[in-house]
């Protein structure tokens, strides 16, 4: 099997989308991508333990895909060994009432994980430059001052955004969160299985919508903003990783792996050590309690 390395996957520079493979099996048989995958996420599981009780450090994971793209059971598959206080999703829809009564971060704000979690972001801040780029006309329920029509969107817009979510995640990472940003890279050919195999199986067929046909119409408008957002938004704090995803037993395993080895480079997350006068009477307690 390949092995994984970060820096492969880690974008530091600009990049052009259509260069970039979907599709990459690591060499390895689909028993031996899930034999890896378990090994990964328990190494993963301990390690939240540690963050946890040194309390110190947040770890924020971001999951951006087209339609199919295999956030969902990603999720399911990658962090299936975490004690489940230690990691909350969030799937984020479309922005309820009073969501809208407030700046389109302020949702994000409110589900960052507290310190020693992980929160995962099932779709992402990104939205408000993605599907709100594509669908201007989105823009308009937010009430901006300004913003009175879609003629008053423009490219200054965008980057006004970019900057916007730029400084929202330097403040977070400044105050401990670590940020992980994973782009599920799907090849149209391979979205296009995955619907179809939707609509021919009885219990798949209620992740299936019409509307993901008139998205899928939409590619290569999407495929562009997924690369601006990439390009305006990979920062040595906050860093994009563009994930081949036509496997996704493969995409898991390089999600897995890339946070594990990112976050053992946190030298300081160590689990705290017990003060010198309760640790000099331990054996003291342990007599207690068996002599009750």
């Amino acid at each position: 099997m390949d092995k994984i390395k970060s820096k492969n996957y880690k974008i530091t520079d600009n990049i052009d989308l259509t260069k970039i493979s979907t599709f990459n099996t690591l060499n390895a048989s689909e028993e031996e991508l899930k034999k890896s995958l378990e090994e990964t996420r328990e190494k993963l599981g301990e390690f939240q333990d540690v963050l946890y009780a040194h309390g110190k450090y947040s770890v924020l994971i971001c999951l951006q895909g087209i339609d199919t793209a295999g956030k969902d059971s990603l999720i399911r598959e990658v962090f299936k060994d975490f004690n489940s206080r230690g990691v909350v999703v969030h799937s984020f829809k479309a922005p309820s009432t009073l969501e809208r009564k407030h700046d389109y971060l302020w949702r994000h704000y409110l589900a960052l994980p507290a310190r020693g979690k992980f929160s995962v972001f099932n779709r992402t801040h990104y939205e408000n430059v993605i599907v709100t780029r594509i669908h201007p006309e989105y823009i308009i329920s937010e009430n901006i001052p300004g913003i009175n029509s879609t003629k008053d969107i423009d490219e200054d817009f965008w980057n006004m955004r970019f900057e916007q979510i730029n400084n929202f995640e330097k403040h977070i990472s400044q105050n401990g969160t670590i940020i992980f940003k994973f782009f599920l890279h799907l090849s149209k050919k391979e979205q296009k299985s995955r619907l179809i195999r939707r609509i021919e199986k009885k219990d798949k067929n209620w992740k299936f919508s019409p509307g993901d046909l008139k998205e899928r119409a939409l590619w290569d408008e999407y495929q562009f903003c997924f690369q601006e957002a990439i390009n305006n938004t990979s920062t040595s704090y906050a860093p994009w990783y563009i994930i081949p995803s036509d496997s996704k037993d493969a995409a898991r395993l390089i999600v897995a792996d890339i946070i594990y080895d990112e976050l053992k480079e946190y030298n300081d997350i160590q689990e705290p050590e017990l003060p010198e006068e309760i640790q000099s009477k331990l054996d003291d307690y342990k007599r207690q309690l068996k002599n009750e």
